[in-house]
């Protein structure tokens, strides 16, 4: 599988070793150095171009190599390397061989520049497969084996306890029980699994232990189907060609071109006119022609403001996996976002208590304190540490319902219909969660919470709309009426008309983003979870949420969030946009000046070395002009 973050040129070897750029330098330093202070070893020519071949080779091999394959595997004959190649060659038969080394250099430290910002890449698929548990508890008559997941067969029984994941899908062979399907639905509400019905490899059982009769073979599970669509997803999503790459393939076949004709239409001026042609001198001029062409500036500019732009973001929390992730940020149409853990903070809170005393919520408090799940624990934590002691011996769990506390019943409405209390229907068609309390046959109220939105969520569609994106939508597993609330908060005030859809399986997201690519649209996703791999994979920009995000989900992003606020996204967007304004200047920049010194190098007017001080200057100015981008102000963003 092709690597989303590769060099647009993929290397074969790790990348050019430290010590390589380093020896060069160095040699190159001390030659010149040498050469000004008239040290005789340097006096004599042959010395000296030993001491200058035995620079180059460090960073000039390595280059040449990749030019050579190119041309061997007639993939990129007019490559970069190709132009550097035969520039350094120029250099050398010119006799000026420190500009041969310092070509290979300026291009050596551009790419190691470029290749420090991606060397943070990720294997997503091994680090989904990671995610998968490594051992199935399979029950055998009164006992139990616990073996690798691929040891286990259909029909096969095994057994899940409170906290664990679920290894392969089944049928649920025991009582009704609560799951926690975030991993695969994003939903923040543990979901009541009945006996009978599916149960997918990657839920976590809850709060009971749990038998499940095995339905699909381990490469068939859940968690393996969402394997194979980040692989696919992954596989749609070519890497983003550098510009200098691009750019080489034009830039380096004219200027061999002009090269050739520098030689070529003298001697042809020379047959009808009284012109004196003299090979030498224009062969010479012809190979200046080149060393001039030589686009240092632009290789080691380009890299330097991408890696300027990545810079800038990782001080605000932004992590980049690539340059061309900077470019692909600053043309995004629409912004997609995953709801619980990335606009809200998917941790449940109490929100109201309605109908129920102090007496009788400082028992639900105490009786909550018993379980693990998200909603008690929040019940708990809003009650405050001093709950009143209860005797255990009267409490009575009542899988994916509830609790039972002596005449008292503590859980979904389900459970008071099931054990005949009336109460309001109009509670049915509340969004957000309801603990509801009976107590001796009778309703006496209900506990509302809800996973509660971010604080920077309320701002995010007016950021984005400054940053010139046109489309802000919401996917989730929650239901659409918890996602129509979200949504309509985010309307008010016309900043953004903002659309949101609920009740999706990660496949029903990855549907949802390919259609909106069809359309033509450049689109972000931005989720946290496991579930969101397969549309991090697909969409032009995966943005995970790194803090309290999945490992799976952290990886598989070309942009990580660290510090997990959703206003960030905007932010990430700015300074992609910025970057690249910085960059194109420095490339219109490096190219206007290089074209005037390659027209003043034809006609004899600047010479090799007035051709490397011009080149340099750009190259300082491009330096210069690339820490911009580390001055971009938050305010309006």
């Amino acid at each position: 599988m092709e690597e989303k973050n590769m060099h647009s040129h993929e290397h074969e070897e790790e990348g050019m070793a430290l010590w390589q750029i380093i020896m060069s330098a160095v040699m190159l330093i001390v030659g010149m150095i040498a050469n000004v202070k008239g040290v005789n070893m340097f006096e004599n020519n042959t010395f000296k171009l030993v001491w200058y071949v035995i620079a180059f080779m460090p960073v000039g091999l390595p280059v040449m190599k990749e030019a050579w394959e190119a041309i061997v595997d007639d993939t990129d004959f007019f490559s970069e390397f190709m132009l550097m190649s035969v520039a350094t060659i120029g250099a050398f038969a010119l006799g000026e061989y420190p500009e041969a080394v310092a070509v290979m250099l300026l291009y050596s430290i551009g790419e190691a520049l470029q290749d420090k910002a991606v060397d943070k890449a990720r294997d997503n698929i091994k680090s989904l497969v990671a995610f998968r548990p490594d051992m199935a508890r399979k029950v055998v008559g009164q006992e139990y084996q616990e073996v690798k997941p691929e040891e286990v067969n259909i029909d096969d029984i095994i057994e899940v306890r409170p906290g664990e994941r679920v290894p392969l899908d089944g049928k649920l062979v025991t009582a009704a029980a609560s799951m926690n399907t975030a991993a695969l639905t994003g939903e923040s509400v543990p979901r009541l699994i009945e006996t009978g019905k599916d149960v997918m490899a990657g839920m976590i059982a809850t709060d009971s232990v749990i038998r499940i009769a095995v339905t699909r073979i381990s490469a068939e599970s859940a968690i393996s189907r969402i394997l194979s669509m980040v692989e696919e997803a992954a596989n749609r999503k070519s890497p983003t060609e550098t510009f200098i790459h691009k750019f080489a393939h034009v830039y380096t076949p004219v200027v061999i071109l002009l090269a050739v004709l520098v030689v070529v239409i003298p001697w042809l001026i020379s047959f009808g006119t009284a012109y004196d042609y003299v090979f030498s001198e224009w062969f010479k001029r012809a190979l200046v022609f080149l060393v001039i062409s030589c686009p240092c500036a632009l290789v080691i500019s380009i890299p330097l403001g991408y890696f300027g732009g990545i810079g800038a973001a990782s001080k605000r929390g932004i992590l980049f996996k690539g340059s061309n992730y900077l470019d692909a940020i600053a043309n995004l149409d629409a912004v997609v976002f995953d709801k619980t853990g990335t606009l809200t903070t998917g941790e449940f809170k109490v929100q109201q208590v309605v109908g129920i005393s102090e007496d009788d919520m400082a028992v639900v408090a105490a009786a909550e304190s018993f379980s693990s799940h998200p909603i008690a624990s929040a019940i708990t934590r809003y009650a405050g540490k001093d709950n009143m002691s209860i005797d255990d011996s009267l409490l009575r769990n009542i899988p994916g319902a509830g609790v039972a506390y002596g005449n008292m019943l503590i859980g979904t409405l389900k459970l008071l219909r099931d054990n005949g209390v009336d109460y309001d229907k109009s509670l049915n068609s509340i969004p957000e969660t309801i603990v509801a309390v009976a107590k001796e046959g009778q309703f006496k109220g209900y506990i509302l919470l809800a996973d509660t939105p971010k604080s920077d969520t309320a701002n995010l569609p007016l950021r984005l709309k400054r940053q010139g994106i046109g489309m802000m939508q919401i996917l989730s597993g929650d239901k659409q009426a918890l996602i129509d609330k979200l949504v309509s908060d985010l309307n008010k005030g016309g900043k953004m008309h903002v659309t949101g859809f609920g009740d999706l399986l990660p496949q029903d997201k990855v549907s949802h983003i390919s259609a909106l690519k069809e359309q033509g649209k450049k689109v972000a996703f931005v989720g946290d979870g496991i579930n969101d791999a397969p549309v991090l994979a697909l969409s032009d920009v995966g943005v995970a949420m790194g803090a309290m995000g999945s490992d799976m989900a952290v990886e598989t992003a070309d942009v990580v969030i660290q510090t997990d606020e959703p206003g960030k996204v905007a932010e990430a967007v700015a300074i992609g946009k910025r970057t690249r304004r910085i960059v194109y200047q420095n490339i219109i920049l490096a190219i206007g000046v290089k074209l005037i010194v390659m027209i003043l190098g034809v006609f004899g007017v600047a010479n090799l070395w007035e051709a490397v001080f011009a080149d340099s200057g750009v190259a300082l100015l491009a330096v210069m002009n690339s820490t911009r981008v580390f001055l971009t102000k938050k305010s309006g963003i």
